[in-house]
């Protein structure tokens, strides 16, 4: 494995563009035995050293491998096999670079809830498939309570934002309501996951 990890982005953030993260994945895991059977592995089955290195990488993927090894108590060929047993077993999805939003102009981020009129799977299909291509939007999520979908949107004007609100959500065939709301401060962002 390279010393110096590559780096990907998990969400275009205002942080610091050196801060890295690697996107963890769910607590089940599915690998394989040498028979080719499917083998579940859970969080719990990790051990603290696991966990360290981990917290480490999503804290910076680019640290080297002898500085982990360091930081771990290990050797870098044992850190090194870890790494790898734990991007296999998917725990470590990818590595990203947290790039700077307002630096790359996006001064606008806003969170839009938007309720279906219909919950039909060809509505919801529609929906997701046209939210999936649009580069404005970071994130998506269906959610619970009083809207269907909540969406993460970054823009660089209220120009920007009222384009991508009527040329290309509202269009969306099904949407019944869309709710805007633009954020004025960020309190707090990270992508780092609690590994008590």
């Amino acid at each position: 494995m390279n010393n110096e990890r590559a780096i990907v982005p998990f969400v275009i953030s205002c942080l610091a563009t050196r801060c890295i993260a690697p996107i963890l994945g769910n607590s089940y895991y599915a690998s394989t035995d040498p028979k080719g059977e499917a083998v579940k592995y859970s969080y719990q089955e990790l051990d603290d050293i696991d966990k360290a290195i981990l917290s480490e990488l999503q804290t910076d993927s680019s640290i080297s491998n002898v500085e982990l090894a360091r930081r771990v108590s290990l050797s870098p060929p044992a850190v090194h096999a870890r790494i790898k047993r734990l991007e296999e077993l998917g725990f470590v999805r990818q590595y990203v670079a947290l790039l700077d939003r307002e630096k790359l102009g996006y001064d606008m981020l806003c969170l839009v809830n938007v309720t279906l009129q219909v919950h039909q799977m060809q509505t919801i299909d529609v929906f997701r498939s046209a939210i999936a291509q649009m580069p404005e939007v970071l994130e998506c999520y269906f959610v619970t309570g009083e809207f269907d979908y909540l969406l993460k949107v970054a823009v660089r004007t209220r120009k920007e934002l009222e384009s991508f609100l009527m040329e290309k959500l509202t269009p969306i065939p099904g949407i019944a309501r869309i709710s805007t709301s633009i954020v004025l401060t960020e309190v707090k962002f990270s992508t780092g996951l609690p590994l008590d």
